[in-house]
């Protein structure tokens, strides 16, 4: 098992992405602290991991909290030691009212809400987390961007530039703790049809283009080069990967999921 005695934090543990990146982290034999705003749906899939065999405890907690993460990041050092792996997979911002608008017609606070909770969630995880990794000299800070945030698209608002923002904050961080053995790599995916957030989203551009959410499930995975989806087991896996030491070489990265969608 890759992360035996290792010790991570998902933050939105509660959602598909966030879930099953717990579950395969879990697996693999690390000990995970699971959070979420909505208690219910995190302690699900701790008790999922521990019918497996895993180890697992969850808190609620608002990721975009600042005091609610220091806290909560406190007492897991307490408990556990050490912080091995942050893991940010939130979805802070409601589809509807962001995405299938043009430009042109959404209103300031539409276009700014997503980057402004993205980034505030991101910036307060991964500096929660930094500052108990340096004192050991070791540790992993991963997040999860879709496409938009390399690819031009239209009518996805703010989401574009939030997750964009995101890939830059990784490189300063990879930039910045580098030095103290602290690795930060993004994990880029296509969009995730498996999850209901992608299957809202998909509605919202499908009505935008007067056109069926299959047909526009379609013209999406006709760009990739595999014609298909990035899948949620795709994505836990290659976490996993990049959490563990056999991917040490990596930091300051996009672990590119998109299937030649976006070609770097």
């Amino acid at each position: 098992m890759v992360l035996e005695n290792k010790n991570a934090v998902i933050y939105g543990a509660g959602g598909a992405v966030g879930g099953a990146v717990a579950r395969a982290f879990a697996r693999e034999g690390a000990r995970v602290f699971l959070t979420g705003r909505n208690l219910a749906k995190v302690e699900t899939v701790a008790k999922d991991i521990i019918a497996a065999g895993g180890k697992a405890e969850t808190a609620q907690v608002d990721a975009l909290n600042e005091a609610a993460v220091e806290e909560h990041i406190a007492a897991v050092v307490k408990k556990a030691g050490t912080i091995d792996i942050s893991f940010n997979a939130i979805t802070a911002v409601p589809q509807p009212g962001t995405q299938g608008i043009p430009i042109a017609q959404l209103s300031v606070e539409s276009f700014t809400a997503p980057i402004t909770a993205y980034m505030r969630s991101y910036f307060l995880t991964a500096r929660a987390s930094a500052r108990r990794m340096v004192e050991n000299k070791s540790g992993v800070i991963l997040v999860h961007t879709p496409e938009p945030a390399r690819l031009g698209a239209p009518l996805v608002g703010g989401m574009g530039p939030a997750w964009a923002a995101m890939e830059a904050f990784n490189r300063n961080l990879s930039a910045e703790f580098g030095s103290y053995g602290i690795r930060a790599v993004c994990i880029r995916s296509s969009g995730l049809p498996e999850t209901h957030t992608i299957e809202v989203v998909f509605g919202l551009h499908a009505k935008a283009m007067g056109i069926p959410q299959d047909q526009f499930l379609k013209f999406v995975e006709g760009m990739s080069h595999r014609k298909r989806s990035t899948t949620l087991a795709e994505v836990a896996n290659t976490a996993v990967f990049l959490a563990s030491d056999r991917a040490s070489g990596m930091t300051g990265t996009v672990a590119n999921l998109t299937g030649g969608m976006i070609v770097d």
